[in-house]
């Protein structure tokens, strides 16, 4: 099982940035898939969540409304839309997969900072 997410970067509050994350190694449209997101010295923390066929999705409260989780399973990519964002969205961002254990990407690194 392989995830590479790619999309981070240094924005302004209030502009968007989309990440990306493709995987490999197991059967993409069974499985829902998940974004965390981690600063140092906390926990890593749920931040979106979204079923195998696309068609149901999560957020933490705090994202809701700002952030759109998507999937293409042709592609055998989440995506992560993120809108509005403020400095308290600046952490390393993940996708995450539980297919018998759990898998992590490398993360990506988004900066909101003015």
């Amino acid at each position: 099982v392989q995830l590479v997410e790619s999309g981070g970067g240094l924005v302004q509050p209030g502009a968007s940035l989309r990440l990306s994350c493709v995987v490999s190694g197991f059967t993409f449209s069974n499985y829902p898939m998940n974004w965390y997101r981690q600063v140092p010295g906390k926990g890593r923390e749920f931040v979106a969540g979204i079923n195998g066929i696309g068609d149901s999705t999560t957020y933490k409260s705090s994202v809701k409304g700002r952030f759109i989780i998507s999937r293409d399973n042709v592609k055998s990519t989440v995506y992560l839309q993120m809108n509005s964002l403020k400095p308290e969205d600046t952490a390393v961002y993940y996708c995450n997969v539980n297919v018998f254990n759990n898998y992590w990407g490398q993360g990506t690194q988004v900066t909101v900072s003015s």
